[in-house]
């Protein structure tokens, strides 16, 4: 029998932290967590770590919990009745907690002020059990979504679990018990945290620890001063003290941080083992010719970036890069620099873009930017230029054939594209370089089908208009190397940005629609941007933006507006008496490819005024004549995505002006992330805020797609200084055994630790 670390004896060891959790759970508990929480074997879920711990005997300040949060708290009751609800059958339950400690629970009642957020009303509904289980006095976990009710904070059928310090498990003491922090797990509403809790402790005592070897080698341990293996599991999730968790967690953060990086550096090692066809150019071909007719001057940025590029690209190992930079920063122009670079070379450059509306805009721009160079072999055209060729879903039969025919012949020596350049039967003569624009938005099957189609490892350069913080780039993109453009070109103008708060100055909406005729007068173009589609017979429920919100305020159950929609908007906009004459189209995905990209024309040429549109023209847009944004439930959109939505304007020789429109109440938390949007223009700083909003779970991995976070303790701003240590650990051990032949458990625990969504974020090059 195994001793436990305290002293109660358990069952015999399960020898394997891959043995499946119904063999010892139970197939319902096992059922239920591989439902909730992807976890299906022991070792999965004993890296299911605390997001927080609790002292037993403190009650959590209501101050900090949040309108909409799904939270758990522990609070103390401070009384519970029952009434009939006189709508309907049935009963209601209400609990007043507090988060105050008192020895008269009824005299804290009388003297708290529900308004200072003392106190707070649960209401359970039919639910006949919780009077009875939560009498004055008790100290319960409480775990909900927090909601606001007449303008008081409340939870309505919270899971509760009732905290007993005077109930000694196995072999420890009342007073052991009372004085170990309470963890707080990651969590479910079907799931909560002290089912997991119980799940993770019945697990504890049956693991055979010693037949686990420790990932982390010895010597990096101990300079590390970290825990061993099973100390840290038993401390991170049953602590006997804030201090051992800490200790816990810092050793599983370190490694978590070496796994990473050493997956990171064996993927670089096995990428640069793979040689490639030099792509060094010429000194009197098409790049020089680009470069020679410029009306401008290449920023500091751009030239630098574009040296990089350039001696990658002669080299004999493929160049696998990051180029990022704030929106506007000119990152398609380097990137065209470095096509040319290849097809001086003899080779093709393919641009794969995300959407047929951006994959037309750059086709677009490059043709004018190149001018007779885009026209090798044409009437007019330079001897000595090359073909510019586009392929997309949408394009007729004849047309897709042509295309496919230049490609394949390499007459095209630039090929721009969506994913209807991964079909089978699209053929490259010679692929080069593939460049991935917004590389977010595409898997990592569909980069790596268009990298097949080159005989030897093409060159590959990534670009992203997020910037990402260098801590987050040397964490998630460690087997790239990572450019940056950080100034932006001269000539672009200034975007104002204001947020304007229809619950608070419901008159502003008018302002709105006077504000954009005033640009449109002024011979200038506008954006209203909605965050949904919406049915085109889509009436407004109300007859403006303001009145929807005090509507939906008026209601006891629903405290806010239906999300704002195009079809909405086209009407509410239709109807606007100053808006009389002026030309206004709508735009969003489920239009048919001919008709957006006709809009979009329409829209550049001036033809159309005003645009009510989705997200479609979040990347790429060019329309350098628009200057004001309006963006409809800005509260709705995240930090990233409203930084990028606004750079489509202030494009050419005026000023921009966005308007963030919310229609939720100034305390609501999404205020936050438009206030931050509002304060800055600077891409790099509103990453950063990004990041301490939201944390790395919102941005990184799986979260890109609904998925858990890769990152499980790890915090990229938080642990640069770890993660630079451990970056520099696993370089040095990979380079003396690049096979991990002398390592086979961390070899073991890198396939463990990267499961499919880790996979594939490592392989976002």
């Amino acid at each position: 029998m195994a001793r436990s670390h305290t002293g109660g004896a358990f069952p015999a060891p399960v020898p394997e932290l891959d043995q499946p959790l119904a063999r010892l759970l139970g197939r319902a508990t096992a059922d239920q967590l591989a439902r909730q929480l992807s976890v299906s074997t022991i070792g999965q879920l004993l890296d299911h770590f605390p997001r927080r711990y609790m002292p037993r005997g403190e009650l959590t300040p209501f101050s900090e919990l949040r309108i909409d949060q799904q939270v758990t708290i522990v609070a103390e009751v401070v009384s519970a009745s029952t009434r009939q609800m006189r709508s309907r059958r049935g009963s209601i339950t209400d609990v007043v907690i507090t988060d105050r400690v008192s020895s008269d629970p009824r005299l804290l009642f009388e003297e708290a002020d529900p308004a200072s957020g003392r106190t707070m009303r649960l209401s359970f509904f039919n639910a006949w059990t919780a009077a009875k289980d939560l009498p004055p006095g008790t100290h319960a976990l409480f775990s909900g979504k927090v909601g606001l009710y007449n303008g008081a904070v409340t939870m309505t059928n919270p899971h509760y679990a009732i905290l007993d310090p005077d109930a000694p498990e196995a072999g420890e003491s009342a007073e052991e018990r009372a004085g170990r922090p309470i963890p707080i797990y990651p969590a479910t509403a079907k799931l909560t945290t002290d089912k997991i809790a119980r799940a993770v402790h019945s697990l504890l005592p049956v693991v055979d620890f010693a037949a686990v070897p420790d990932p982390l080698p010895e010597g990096i341990r101990e300079r590390e001063g970290l825990m061993g293996l099973e100390e840290a599991y038993w401390q991170v999730h049953r602590p006997r003290d804030t201090r051992a968790h800490g200790e816990a967690r810092r050793r599983f953060r370190y490694q978590e941080a070496f796994l990473l990086q050493c997956a990171l550096a064996r993927r670089r090692a096995e990428l640069a083992a793979h040689p490639t066809t030099a792509r060094p150019g010429t000194p009197d071909g098409l790049l020089a010719k680009f470069d020679a007719a410029l009306p401008f001057e290449l920023t500091a940025g751009q030239r630098a970036v574009g040296e990089e590029l350039a001696a990658e690209l002669a080299g004999t190992h493929p160049m696998n890069r990051l180029l990022q930079g704030d929106v506007g920063a000119g990152k398609t122009l380097v990137a065209l620099r470095a096509m040319l670079q290849v097809v001086d070379s003899g080779a093709q450059a393919a641009l794969l873009a995300p959407t047929e509306v951006l994959a037309g805009q750059h086709h677009g721009s490059v043709l004018r930017s190149l001018g007779p160079l885009a026209q090798g072999g044409e009437l007019g055209g330079d001897p000595d230029g090359t073909q510019v060729v586009l392929l997309t879903g949408s394009m007729g039969a004849a047309a897709r054939k042509r295309a496919l025919l230049r490609i394949a012949s390499g007459e095209a020596g630039i090929v721009i594209g969506t994913h209807a350049l991964l079909s089978e039967v699209v053929q490259f003569a010679d692929l080069g370089l593939v460049v991935v624009d917004e590389q977010h938005r595409f898997g990592v099957e569909q980069r790596d089908r268009l990298r097949d189609k080159a005989g030897r490892p093409p060159h590959l350069l990534v670009m992203t208009a997020t910037p990402i913080p260098r801590t987050v780039a040397m964490t998630v993109f460690g087997d790239l190397d990572v450019s940056v453009l950080d100034q932006l070109p001269a000539g672009r103008q200034p975007i104002a940005t204001h947020t304007v708060g229809l619950v608070e100055h419901p008159a502003w909406e008018q302002r709105l629609w006077r504000r954009a005729r005033e640009e449109i007068d002024a011979g200038r173009q506008v954006y209203v941007v909605a965050p949904k589609i919406g049915d085109d017979d889509e009436a407004p429920p109300t007859g403006s933006l303001a009145e929807s919100a005090r509507a939906a305020a008026a209601e006891e159950e629903e405290a806010e507006a239906p999300m704002a929609s195009v079809a909405w908007l086209a009407e509410l906009i239709a109807r606007q008496p100053v808006l009389d004459g002026v030309r206004a189209e709508v735009l969003h995905g489920r239009l048919d490819p001919v008709q957006k990209a006709r809009l979009m024309e329409d829209f550049a040429s001036g033809a159309v005024q005003l645009l009510v549109c989705t997200t479609v023209v979040e990347v790429g847009v060019d329309v350098p004549n628009a200057t004001l944004m309006i963006i409809v439930d800005a509260d709705r959109f995240g930090i990233s995505q409203l930084h990028q939505l606004r750079g489509r304007i202030g494009r050419g020789g005026h000023a921009g002006t966005c308007l963030l429109v919310t229609r939720r109440p100034a305390e609501h938390p999404s205020r936050e992330r438009i206030e931050v949007v509002a304060g800055t223009t600077d891409g790099f700083a509103l990453a950063r805020a990004d990041l301490e909003l939201r944390r790395e779970g919102d941005i990184l991995g799986a979260a890109q797609s609904g998925g858990r976070s890769t990152l499980r303790l790890l915090r990229a701003l938080d642990d640069a200084e770890l993660i630079e240590r451990a970056r520099r650990d696993a370089v040095t051990l990979l380079g003396e055994d690049p096979g991990l032949d002398e390592h086979p458990e961390l070899a073991e625990a890198i396939e463990r630790y990267l499961d499919p969504d880790a996979e594939a974020f490592l392989d976002r090059g």
